[in-house]
């Protein structure tokens, strides 16, 4: 054979040649279809495979002055445990939580996600297990998957690797929007627990356990009840319709989702600029897995603070009548919830929240 500028003369360049494989791009997406179908509402139009997901808008005619509230997110480095563990249908469930959860900050309803994955190199069965998750989450989430794309990045990820993205679209009411200025003097401060690390603060996570402590995910920690690797895959929790449920069953002045940056600074998003939030550390007792990390990295409070939620992954701030209201919908409901904290003025040099006390033993 004679060689030619673009190669061997008779061999010509093809997509598949260059690694991306569209026969398994058609297979990924014919597996998920089932998964897909479940996560729909009522306002869901047309099917998987268009070029654009369609949503019936006249829904929104029942409110006065609908406002759409919009987030994005995706998990971050949780994904490398993922994909170490070979177990691929919780992290779109991850998925979901971050983004419908901020979305219900401003009172809103999640009414829809698409989504985003990018593969090193398309596995059917691998990205159907992802999109699995993603639909199981917008079950609980009360939205609908109404589309989403899976893009083949040979070169740039490795053949196993992969990573996600969501986008989400909700909806408010106007003068129902939550926030800021609700807030009075002499609300109270409700924490809903969170169901462990969720998904932030994993590069730290990740650094201290395995590269410090020199932990494998199948370790057995009696701490933990399970194996590290199962600790840390567990889900995110899902609050949209916790915290929509108490919007309905008594007055919520504002919510605050517990991601990176931690309790005090994710609280003070939401306090105006002339009040303080105080939270006691020792009305719960946070998870094991935080101490453990605490210990085996010799991080510091405030460090381990400002990274991860620390047994907390939403706030309700309530009226003080309010309170038993809120906590009995909470509990009716399966979610772990107590009063934490109040509003007060703030001092000269307070922040806007701040944490207090020990933790419970």
């Amino acid at each position: 054979m004679t060689q030619t500028e673009g190669g061997t003369e008779g061999e010509g360049a093809s997509y598949a040649a260059a690694g991306v494989d569209i026969e398994a791009g058609d297979r990924a997406v014919d597996l998920m279809k089932d998964w897909v179908r479940k996560a729909q509402r009522p306002e869901s139009l047309g099917g998987l495979g268009g070029f654009a997901g369609l949503f019936d808008a006249s829904a929104l005619k029942r409110y006065e002055r609908p406002l759409l509230a919009s987030a994005t997110d995706g998990v971050g480095t949780k994904v490398a445990i993922a994909q170490k563990m070979d177990i691929h249908d919780t992290i779109g469930h991850d998925l979901v939580a971050m983004v419908v959860d901020d979305l219900v900050v401003c009172g809103a309803e999640p009414l829809f996600m698409t989504d985003y994955i990018c593969v090193g190199k398309v596995v059917p069965e691998r990205v159907s297990a992802i999109v699995k998750g993603i639909a199981e989450g917008c079950v609980l989430a009360g939205c609908a998957l109404v589309g989403g794309e899976t893009a083949e990045h040979p070169g740039l990820l490795g053949p196993d690797e992969y990573d996600v993205a969501g986008a989400g679209t909700g909806v408010v009411e106007a003068d129902r929007v939550l926030g800021a200025d609700r807030i009075r003097t002499g609300d109270a401060v409700i924490a809903m627990a969170s169901s462990g690390l969720h998904s932030n603060g994993y590069s730290l996570v990740r650094h201290v356990l395995f590269d410090r402590a020199g932990w494998t995910l199948d370790r057995d920690v009696p701490e933990f009840g399970r194996t590290l690797g199962e600790e840390l895959l567990e889900p995110t929790k899902i609050y949209s319709l916790d915290c929509l449920a108490l919007t309905r069953t008594t007055e919520v002045h504002a919510f605050s989702h517990i991601t990176g940056g931690g309790l005090a600074s994710n609280l003070a998003r939401v306090i105006p600029d002339e009040l303080h939030a105080t939270v006691d550390r020792s009305t719960w007792t946070p998870g094991a897995v935080f101490d453990t990390v605490r210990a085996l990295g010799a991080v510091t409070r405030s460090e381990l603070e400002k990274t991860l939620n620390m047994g907390v992954g939403m706030m309700a701030v309530v009226p003080q009548e309010s309170v038993d209201a809120a906590l009995t919908t909470l509990a009716d409901r399966g979610v772990d919830a107590w009063v934490a904290g109040e509003i007060t003025e703030r001092g000269d040099r307070a922040e806007a929240a701040a944490l207090t006390g020990d933790y419970a033993a």
